[in-house]
């Protein structure tokens, strides 16, 4: 199963469309991961509209429009591996601790809010946390970037995420 994972992308404030190689990515994911962010309503249209699955959450950017429509917190369990996603999970300075008390059933975590890549587990190696940066708006990053990744199932490991890749954007 084939993810693309995104957030903060705050069109058109940050930026005026998503960038193509993004959008070219999008029909060939199993399931897209949007943490949070959006600003308008158009982006989760065309989301939904382009996407096989789309699991999405608002973020502290948006407003009333979009958090009708999407959770503060979603989960989803993908071929045996228990996915959250969620905008803020608070300073980088023990993340890894809070996000494992708070969400203790989770295999992994997807948020957004800072702009900054982040892959990391926490102390006790169960739960991995992702972060894909922004493909809009970089920041103080060198890049815009989105990641992908693949859950496999294998007889001997059972459910797993593998190939997770940090993708760095340089057109317009």
């Amino acid at each position: 199963m084939r993810l693309l994972i995104m957030s903060d992308t705050h069109l058109p404030k940050r930026a005026k469309r998503l960038p193509a190689e993004l959008l070219d990515a999008i029909p060939r994911a199993d399931v897209v991961m949007h943490a949070g962010d959006w600003v308008d309503t158009d982006t989760l249209d065309l989301l939904e509209e382009r996407s096989a699955r789309l699991v999405g959450v608002y973020g502290n950017n948006d407003g009333p429009e979009l958090r009708a429509r999407l959770p503060e917190v979603a989960s989803v369990t993908l071929d045996g591996l228990r996915f959250g996603v969620v905008h803020e999970t608070g300073p980088a300075q023990g993340r890894e601790r809070r996000c494992a008390e708070r969400f203790p059933d989770l295999d992994v975590l997807v948020f957004g809010h800072s702009h900054i890549p982040w892959d990391s587990y926490a102390d006790d190696g169960r739960l991995r946390l992702l972060n894909p940066g922004s493909p809009t708006d970089r920041r103080r990053q060198p890049y815009r970037t989105y990641l992908t990744a693949e859950v496999a199932t294998t007889p001997s490991t059972g459910p797993e995420l593998s190939d997770v890749r940090l993708h760095r954007l340089t057109d317009g």
